[in-house]
């Protein structure tokens, strides 16, 4: 070894460790050992290095005004054709990155550095992740939305709502719904989701802000700060009755129905210790932990010999969840909160299904322009409040004080169309 750390500055590391057959592994293991012990030696420059005269020759060249705006390539194919060699475009990139002189041309668009978003949720209805995905629809190039939204404490899916198309409106209404349903108290609540449109609006951002809800986006060209929406969305996917395509938005919908109370009441997920979302959820974690240990308690008295280690338990509920937890970092205050705080621990009393918005409602419905004539009789059927019927296609909403300007707009031009 002592040889070859003699002999590898003369003739090079990989022709001293194969003269003496020694590994170069080694011999890198053992120089890094102690490297304040070894005298540090610069690198011996080659025989076939440019020297300083030839180098400022070809700076000069550069740095003429024939060529301060050309490519290296370029002065090298020029220099060529009138008989003349320098170096190689190689070698002129090397001489002019050592004085700094290469960089983008025009300035580069520079992305700031997002602050990775950390969330922390110690019990349900903390923090809720929601997501939109595509399924797809009878015919080429159609699709259908799926809304999910979920807690990522248990896994547990609050709402979801199958629609025509990504709208704002259909978000709004699917995350007041849920947290109606919910029974969220104020600035209990964070919901975190990626940017896309829908997430981003101004109607969502409006809504959770008069509800006293923190929202949360994933960075800009992330793919991976928004975890459990997209797991959620592959198990939906990789179901073996997932079909290939959905032959209408009510077969969709049923679909959707059997797989979230699958997903909700008999699915064990690992990530909750083989539990169901809706046990972690609504608290009935402990007492059926508690029933699978008696059980294994029982295993250990009948065969105690088949388990050597230990005494057998079941695998333990997570105390806390996180979207990018912290790096482990000795120095860090463990009391630190997260980015993002949560509100405080919430126990539901009662167990509820999954928030279910029905895909036929006039919030997903096309909208059109009324001819004057349909205009009059919805506004007549605002006011006569002759809404029993549901199953036909309600009018969009109007409110009270509208009624009497849009009554004399609609009047008045009757009066002029009659005039004329």
């Amino acid at each position: 070894m002592k040889s070859a750390e003699q002999l590898a500055p003369l003739v090079g590391t990989a022709p001293a460790c194969r003269a003496l057959a020694v590994p170069r592994a080694s011999f890198y293991r053992r120089s890094n050992e102690s490297p304040d012990n070894k005298p540090v030696q610069s690198r011996l420059r080659p025989h076939r290095a440019l020297s300083d005269q030839q180098r400022h020759d070809v700076l000069k060249v550069l740095h003429s005004s024939r060529f301060m705006d050309q490519a290296p390539a370029e002065v090298f194919a020029t220099l060529l054709d009138e008989g003349r060699y320098l170096c190689s475009v190689r070698t002129m990139y090397r001489i002019l990155s050592e004085e700094k002189e290469i960089r983008e041309r025009r300035n580069q668009l520079r992305h700031p550095n997002y602050k990775k978003p950390e969330l922390l949720a110690t019990a349900p209805n903390q923090v809720w992740s929601w997501d939109i995905t595509k399924l797809l629809g009878p015919a080429k190039w159609t699709y259908f939305y799926l809304y999910v939204i979920m807690d990522i404490f248990s896994r547990y899916v609050v709402g979801w709502m199958l629609a025509s198309r990504e709208n704002a409106d259909l978000a709004n209404r699917l995350i007041r719904e849920t947290i109606h349903k919910q029974s969220i108290d104020f600035d209990q609540l964070t919901i975190h989701s990626d940017r896309g449109p829908a997430m981003k609006s101004h109607a969502v951002a409006q809504l959770l802000a008069t509800l006293g809800v923190t929202k949360s986006h994933s960075r800009p060209h992330v793919s991976n700060d928004n975890p459990f929406s997209e797991s959620q969305f592959k198990t939906l996917k990789y179901r073996p009755d997932f079909p290939d395509r959905f032959g209408s938005q009510e077969d969709g919908h049923r679909f959707c129905q059997d797989f979230f109370h699958w997903y909700n009441h008999e699915h064990y997920h690992w990530g909750i210790g083989l539990l169901t979302p809706a046990a972690v959820h609504y608290g009935q974690a402990q007492q059926i932990l508690a029933t699978r240990q008696i059980v294994l308690d029982a295993a250990y008295q009948t065969h105690p010999e088949r388990f050597v280690n230990k005494r057998p338990s079941p695998l333990p509920l997570p105390d806390k969840v996180w979207i990018n937890p912290p790096p482990h970092d000795p120095t860090r205050d463990n009391n630190l909160e997260p980015l993002i705080e949560t509100g405080t621990p919430f126990t539901p009393t009662t167990a509820k299904s999954e928030l279910e918005v029905s895909p036929l409602t006039s919030a997903d419905a096309p909208r059109r322009i009324l001819t004057p004539a349909e205009f009059g009789f919805s506004l007549n059927k605002a006011t006569s409040n002759t809404h029993e019927n549901r199953d036909e296609e309600p009018v969009l909403p109007v409110q009270p004080s509208e009624l009497q300007p849009l009554r004399n707009y609609t009047n008045s031009r009757m009066q002029v169309s009659q005039t004329r």
